[in-house]
């Protein structure tokens, strides 16, 4: 392997990222020709054809989609290297940071992260995206930094830790017949009219499930992406919505809404952050995870 040098690593990565020869080469400032040479020398190291054309561009075979991840972290690791070092003092380091967080907490939990760094750290720049993209290659390409909410199904690549647990709870508007109901049954619950949320459009989940082991169906006349939709339409349309539970008291009064617990046996919503291992020693992406944590246990304590 003594003709592998980091230059092959480099060509891998533009490729990938660029899906031709011509836009490769002008990502690393050099010739279409000299390209063109790398991808040869990357067939002969790994004996797969990795790129193939399809239409104007090159598209990577399974052998070159099996090996980006690595290719990317170690090109990644490879320009940290290099670059000469950033200022790690939060108070005067300038630098952008991507998070994806759910959308429940873009209401509660992120004004309150906001406000941290804007305090501690003026020269930081906090880009927020909804959950559109799939968390784990996003993170693995460097798409987010940092996610924060439902991380319990992530693969064991990428590093997760565990913020606070809170606990589903039904919201109707004041005027619905449940909200002046002191006890509500299953049979109540699931006799009324619903709104599910599902960034998918799927009208069934666990809540469906739970009800089918007591013989029970409740109607979902809705189907909305977010929590924030939900809670307007049971605001406005008299729907039955489901929601974590500080976010159910955050929104009661500003949308004259009454919650009350869900007549079933759920279990809690964990809340974690979700990180690539790349990132666990970045000095500024570790007081960012700091502070995350620090924001979650303040804003857990001021609700319970």
């Amino acid at each position: 392997m003594d003709n592998v040098d980091l230059n092959l690593i480099r060509g891998f990565d533009a490729l990938l990222t660029e899906g031709s020869v011509t836009g490769a080469a002008e990502r690393l400032h050099t010739s279409a020709p000299a390209m063109s040479r790398t991808l040869g020398r990357l067939r002969r190291v790994f004996g797969d054809p990795l790129f193939v054309r399809a239409g104007r561009h090159l598209v990577p075979t399974a052998r070159a989609l099996e090996l980006s991840s690595e290719v990317r972290t170690i090109a990644a690791r490879a320009r940290a290297l290099f670059e000469p070092p950033q200022d790690a003092d939060p108070a005067t380091a300038v630098r952008a940071f991507d998070l994806q967080i759910s959308d429940a907490l873009s209401m509660t939990f992120t004004p309150a992260l906001l406000q941290e760094v804007r305090s501690s750290a003026p020269g930081l720049t906090v880009r927020l995206h909804p959950e559109s993209m799939e968390a784990v290659p996003a993170l693995r390409e460097g798409l987010i930094d940092l996610e924060i909410g439902d991380v319990s199904r992530h693969e064991r690549e990428i590093e997760v830790e565990a913020l606070a647990a809170d606990v589903f709870v039904a919201a109707v508007h004041r005027s619905h017949p449940l909200s002046t109901s002191p006890h509500v049954t299953p049979e109540q619950f699931a006799a009324a009219d619903h709104v599910a949320i599902s960034r998918t459009g799927r009208a069934y989940g666990p809540i469906d499930a739970h009800l089918a082991e007591l013989g029970l169906r409740r109607r979902v006349v809705a189907v909305v992406p977010t929590f924030a939709e939900s809670l307007h339409l049971a605001r406005r349309a008299g729907l039955v919505c489901m929601c974590p539970a500080v976010l159910g008291r955050r929104a009661a009064e500003a949308l004259e809404l009454t919650t009350f617990p869900i007549p079933l046996t759920l279990p809690a919503a964990d809340i974690g952050m979700a990180w690539h291992p790349r990132n666990t020693h970045d000095r500024l992406h570790r007081w960012l995870r700091t502070r995350v944590h620090a924001v979650m246990a303040r804003e857990s304590a001021s609700e319970s």
